[in-house]
Formats: C-alpha cells, sequence, structure tokens
C-alpha cells in the first residue's frame, strides 16, 4: 500500500473549501489532516501540502507563518491581492514552495495560452480586447482573478504592460475606446460558478474565446494535482501554468 498524502485545508468552512474537502476525501491515498480556517491554529506538522482557498489577508499569515517553519508547501486559490500582499507572498515563496493561481481549471488554464497566442497574431490597431467575467453574489473581489489572468495573457500576447492599458471602470460620458485598451466588464449574480470570455472585436468579426465552470469539484481536482507536485520543489513562487506544463 502506498504512502498517504496528508493535506490541510485552509479556508474549510468557505465553499471552495467544502469542495475540496468533498474531492479529497473521495481518495483513498490522500488524507484530510487538517481543516481550519482564519483565526485558528492548526498543527501545520501534520501536513505535506496545505490547500488554502481563504482570503488574501488570510493566505499572506498563512504563507509567513510557513515561511518561518520552513513549511509545508502551500496551493494558493485565494484573490483580490494587493501589490503589497502579492510583496509578501513573493518574500514568503523564498523560503519554501508555494503554487499560487486565480484558477486550477485545465481548461483555463488552456484558454490562458490561447488568448496569448490570438493577443499576439490580431493587431491591436484593428482589434479590440474585452474580458467578460460572471460569478456568483457572494464573490467579494473584481475582476476576478481568473480574469486578470487573461487580460495578463492578452497584455503579454501583445507585449504591452497590462496596467498600461486595462481599462476597468467605465461610466458616464467616456469617450470612444482607446486604441489597445483590454478592457474588463463584471457580472455579479446568482449562484453562477464561473463564466469568462476574451473577445477579440475588429470593425469585420468577433472572435470569443470562453470558458464555462460548471462545478467546484473542477477546481478542488486541479488544487490536488498542485499539491502533489509543489510537494518535492524549491522554495520559489509557481503558478498552474508551470503545474501542468503550459511553461509561456
Amino acid at each position: 500500500m502506498s504512502e498517504l498524502f496528508h493535506v490541510g485545508i485552509s479556508g474549510a468552512r468557505g465553499r471552495m473549501g467544502r469542495a475540496v474537502s468533498q474531492a479529497l476525501d473521495a481518495r483513498e491515498d490522500v488524507m484530510v489532516s487538517v481543516r481550519f480556517d482564519w483565526g485558528e491554529t492548526p498543527d501545520l506538522s501534520l501536513c505535506d501540502v496545505v490547500i488554502d482557498f481563504s482570503t488574501a489577508e488570510a493566505s499572506v499569515a498563512l504563507a509567513q507563518t510557513c515561511a518561518e517553519r520552513g513549511g509545508p508547501a502551500l496551493v494558493i486559490g485565494s484573490t483580490g491581492f494587493t501589490p503589497e500582499q502579492d510583496a509578501a507572498l513573493q518574500a514568503a515563496a523564498e523560503k519554501f514552495a508555494i503554487v499560487r493561481s486565480g484558477n486550477f481549471s485545465l481548461g483555463v488554464n488552456i484558454l490562458i495560452g490561447l488568448v496569448e497566442h490570438a493577443a499576439l497574431r490580431l493587431d491591436a490597431r484593428d482589434w479590440d480586447i474585452e474580458v467578460f467575467e460572471g460569478h456568483h453574489r457572494r464573490k467579494v473581489d473584481a475582476p476576478s482573478g481568473t480574469a486578470l489572468m487573461l487580460g495578463q495573457a492578452a497584455a503579454e500576447g501583445r507585449g504591452v504592460d497590462l496596467a498600461q492599458v486595462e481599462d476597468r471602470v467605465r461610466d458616464g460620458v467616456t469617450g470612444p475606446r482607446r486604441e489597445g485598451a483590454i478592457g474588463f466588464s463584471v457580472m455579479r449574480g446568482g449562484g453562477v460558478i464561473g463564466e469568462h470570455s476574451v473577445i477579440f472585436a475588429s470593425e469585420e468579426e468577433i472572435l470569443t474565446l470562453s470558458h464555462s465552470a460548471r462545478d467546484r469539484g473542477l477546481f478542488a481536482r486541479g488544487a490536488l494535482a498542485a499539491a502533489l507536485w509543489v510537494k518535492a520543489r524549491p522554495p520559489g513562487l509557481y503558478d498552474m501554468q508551470q503545474v501542468l506544463g503550459f511553461e509561456r
């Protein structure tokens, strides 16, 4: 019998935490050693890896704790990080291995590659890019982490800095669209798990690349794949593209 893989779940009472618990409990080769939420003090020594779907603040605190003790490795699916929190994660990752991703779906990560390739091929003078995302009414950050990943892929395809070309808010008399802008549109409502589309629009035609999530279990399975991958990695901040071998 093979050795059990011991996993901790941070944000265990949340919607994604419950989905991860359900997916892991169904496996005979995985043992969930601890389940905890923000403010609780788990015994991290019981874990090979901790899967964290909590909040940006809680994820940073957990990463700093793991950095102080040299592990365990982390898989972080939280979104909505500030630049300061990003820097804190980068610093923590100098001490141990972290996989962070705004989306653990195989389909979304393939979509990211397609978006970058399309942006590379479609001239910004002729093609506008709009990233649409829709989620349930309880999501607290916008645009979603996945939408920002898609926007970043489009920016990298065009060889530009996303921060310089993004257009996140439109209200009132905005004037014509800036050439080369990458726009974001957001919907919140009901129980939508996750809808993402990247629209390339020219005067003559429209190309839409999209992904629909039907079950949170797909993110849980991706997070487990990341946990198995990162367990033996050296210190560093990794992403799902690296886990899946889709290095850009």
